[in-house]
């Protein structure tokens, strides 16, 4: 069974860093573009950040652009999601997607498969 686990989440005040981090077990990760979405309290869910499958390609979000850089390691079957100057508005929880192809947009046939997700709090 298929398993996609995000770790990495937390507490941070405004200006400060994370990364989070997804594992994705028992696919062929390296044949599948990855993303990460998220979801504030009472908003809908929202694509943040995607990455092609080689990793040459990636796209963002125009709310997270200069700030996040999203990246993967294919031979851990990992993806990453490096946020850097963190904002109030960026709280919300952070999930993982395995994707059926690339594109940003929180499409239900665009996911293959989704992680649990992490939560991720900034304070102003």
């Amino acid at each position: 069974q298929v398993q996609v686990v995000e770790s990495g989440g937390g507490l941070v005040q405004a200006g400060e860093s994370l990364r989070l981090s997804c594992t994705a077990s028992k696919l062929i990760f390296r044949s599948y573009a990855m993303g990460w979405f998220r979801q504030a309290p009472g908003q809908e869910r929202e694509g943040v950040s995607c990455i092609s499958s080689s990793g040459r390609s990636t796209d963002y979000a125009d709310s997270v652009k200069g700030r996040f850089t999203i990246s993967r390691d294919n031979a851990k079957n990992t993806l990453y999601l490096q946020m850097n100057s963190l904002k109030h508005e960026d709280t919300a929880m952070y999930y993982c997607a395995v994707l059926y192809y690339f594109g940003l947009d929180y499409a239900p046939d665009r996911i293959k498969y989704w992680g649990q997700g992490t939560q991720v709090t900034v304070s102003s």
